[in-house]
């Protein structure tokens, strides 16, 4: 099978959410949970009109699937859902307040060290096998994050906690993947959207008046969730995980650079070293398929 175009909708996916922060930063000044809020409920709104109005047929089969489940698979299936719509909410929430009050390079941080994040938390929570050279990228990972701490100890809280978010929450996704994958994000933030409403009426602060803050939410809303969540859905039909899991480095290296030479963030000596760790531990992780992918090459020459 020819796997250019998934690779490319992978590439444009990653390569899109690198750029994240320029839907953010302009509106930084505005409170973490307000742009919450914004970007939550209009993407529900956007995920209910395409899939009504273009994927009734899949819905349809999402929902018999589940009524042909037994009555205790089905509250297992709920549980998680549930849990997953509270955790991707927990990981939207703390990544908008690591990018507009910490710093871009934080948040670069939190999806380097995920993939590795991932792979131990399966091993912990699903008894996944993770070879030596796997925990030998976990140790130096460990080093580089003690490294980072120094006179950056809550920075790396923050970066830490939107990484094992999003970890837990692909965990989860595992467990659910007999449903159509933008069926269940539409069903996971139409959960959000309803328990969060409280918080809403609550917490929500003067209606925004500025074009630019529409300008962004609307930037948010499709560059950086709805288009990429496409690509990302098709990239996964025609390429393996492995290949997924290098590629989806395009997305914090891409942060890492705008951090430096776009925003001009200060990077120190010690900083350095512990990226550089960081990118040693992701060489070794994923060692075992790029030398793989290597030797197919050769093979085929």
């Amino acid at each position: 099978m020819n796997q250019s175009k998934y690779i490319l909708a992978a590439i444009i996916a990653y390569f899109l959410w690198g750029f994240f922060s320029f839907g953010l930063k302009p509106i930084a000044e505005y409170p973490s949970l307000d742009i919450l809020f914004y970007r939550l409920y209009i993407s529900v709104f956007f995920l209910v009109v395409i899939n009504v109005g273009f994927r009734r047929d899949k819905i349809k089969k999402d929902w018999d699937l589940f009524k042909s489940l037994t009555k205790k698979k089905q509250n297992k299936l709920v549980s998680l859902i549930v849990g997953g719509s509270i955790i991707l909410m927990s990981n939207w929430l703390v990544f908008i307040i690591v990018m507009n009050q910490v710093s871009v390079q934080a948040a670069s941080l939190s999806y380097l060290v995920c993939p590795i994040i991932t792979t131990v938390l399966a091993f912990v929570l699903l008894k996944e096998h993770l070879t030596k050279i796997k925990w030998i990228a976990v140790f130096i990972s460990i080093v580089a994050c003690l490294i980072l701490s120094i006179g950056h100890f809550t920075d790396l809280m923050y970066s830490l906690f939107v990484a094992i978010a999003f970890a837990l929450y692909l965990i989860i996704q595992r467990s659910l993947n007999i449903f159509d994958s933008f069926n269940l994000l539409m069903t996971q933030l139409l959960i959000v959207a309803v328990l969060m409403l409280p918080l809403v009426f609550m917490f929500a602060g003067p209606v925004p008046k500025e074009t630019v803050f529409y300008q962004c939410i609307m930037m948010i809303v499709v560059l950086f969730t709805i288009i990429p969540m496409f690509l990302n859905n098709f990239a996964l039909k025609g390429i393996d995980s492995s290949t997924v899991g290098i590629l989806i480095y395009l997305n914090p290296i891409v942060n890492f650079f705008l951090a430096i030479f776009y925003y001009g963030e200060p990077v120190s000596e010690l900083q350095m070293a512990g990226y550089a760790l960081i990118l040693i531990a992701i060489i070794v992780f994923n060692s075992k398929t790029i030398f793989k992918s290597k030797s197919i090459k050769k093979s085929e020459v």
